[in-house]
């Protein structure tokens, strides 16, 4: 397994807009394309900025590239994140090594 973060940085008062249209576009190709196990997005204001960074875990390269197009190391950008990002995103890939999965019965905390 496979897990692609993207980092990118926005005004503080556009992080909830921004926000909303991750999940239009990025979270919804992902959960449209085949190998990918899930994702998660974070969110810390700091100052005037707010920083995003989204998780996903994919079961292989090629499920990525089937996300990503040929270069996985590229950032997928969608029509309004120049209105939005402020300077230049990141994408970085680990091999996942290990987890720990929720004990039998715990409940969710978000």
């Amino acid at each position: 397994m496979i897990a692609r973060i993207w980092r990118g940085v926005v005004r503080l008062d556009d992080a909830d807009s921004y926000a909303g249209y991750i999940r239009e576009t990025g979270f919804t190709e992902y959960a449209e394309t085949s190998g990918n196990r899930g994702a998660w997005m974070l969110r810390r204001d700091q100052g005037e900025r707010t920083e995003f960074i989204t998780l996903s875990l994919w079961d292989s390269v090629d499920a990525i590239r089937a996300f990503a197009g040929d270069d996985i190391d590229a950032a997928v950008l969608y029509p309004e994140d120049a209105r939005y990002l402020v300077g230049d995103s990141t994408v970085t890939h680990y091999q996942v090594v290990d987890q720990v999965e929720a004990p039998s019965g715990s409940s969710e905390r978000a």
